[in-house]
């Protein structure tokens, strides 16, 4: 289904470049910039299939996300053997996520979103030392399985569903690999990308996309997370986690609402 086209309007258009623009900053810190741009481009064209407006989304998003990397790896340093097959992983992981949509129904996740992200919000707030130290685990084959594991779960997530990829990607890479907040966000936007790549080489492929206005929430997204990521190195590693836990707490009043209250 293609669906009436989304066509340039002087009146919309400038409120979702704002949107996309503090979604990018938001995302650049924590994750969590799907929160203010999906809903934008819903309201915005309620008449348009969601495939093509989730889709015109991850467009304007991986500008933003890669911009935003970019800018971590100049004052971060990652263990490239770990986040490499994580990277490589989420990529095929979202490409099999993205043709599992039509094939398989994703009410279960919806439902169960809100409680595994309470999970992970009580575990963080709990554990305050979470993500403090950056002492990232030596790289062995077991830390290369977990990297790929991590990588292909969250890239089908993503590329199935999608809502809270960057928090559950962040927790990982602090959980699992021993990594600060800081750089783990930085890993995270490096999966990110990768994901995103998978996502709309797939939709587009079906003409399930809006280029022009996809690109325009782009630079909106680059200028926002050029912000972001100058407060996350600015404030280093306990700011990350303090936006990561508003984020998260977000995200499970939006994923609640959405799964029991919305109809």
């Amino acid at each position: 289904m293609i669906g009436p086209p989304i066509e340039f309007s002087i009146y919309i258009w400038p409120l979702l470049f704002c949107a996309a623009f503090f979604a990018g900053l938001v995302d650049a810190v924590a994750g969590g910039g799907g929160l203010i741009q999906v809903p934008a481009l819903f309201a915005a064209y309620p008449d348009v299939p969601p495939a093509t407006l989730l889709s015109t989304n991850k467009l304007a998003s991986v500008g933003g996300t890669l911009n935003a990397a970019r800018k971590f790896l100049r004052h971060v340093s990652l263990p490239w053997a770990v986040v490499g097959p994580a990277i490589v992983a989420a990529f095929v992981g979202s490409l099999m996520g993205a043709n599992a949509v039509s094939h398989f129904p994703a009410e279960p996740l919806r439902k169960a979103l809100p409680f595994v992200l309470v999970f992970l919000l009580i575990y963080t707030w709990f554990q305050p030392s979470l993500g403090e130290a950056h002492a990232p685990k030596e790289v062995s084959h077991y830390q290369k399985f977990k990297a790929l594991l991590l990588g292909l779960t969250i890239g089908f997530y993503d590329g199935f569903f999608g809502p809270g990829t960057g928090s559950f990607l962040l927790f990982g890479f602090v959980r699992f690999f021993g990594f600060d907040f800081l750089h783990a966000s930085a890993a995270t936007k490096l999966v990110n990308v990768s994901t995103n790549l998978a996502a709309i080489l797939m939709l587009a492929s079906l003409g399930q996309i809006n280029w022009p206005l996809g690109f325009v929430m782009m630079i909106a997204n680059i200028a926002g997370s050029q912000f972001g990521s100058r407060l996350a190195i600015k404030h280093g590693s306990g700011f990350v986690r303090k936006v990561f836990l508003v984020i998260v707490s977000a995200l499970i009043l939006k994923s609640a609402w959405n799964a029991y209250f919305l109809n």
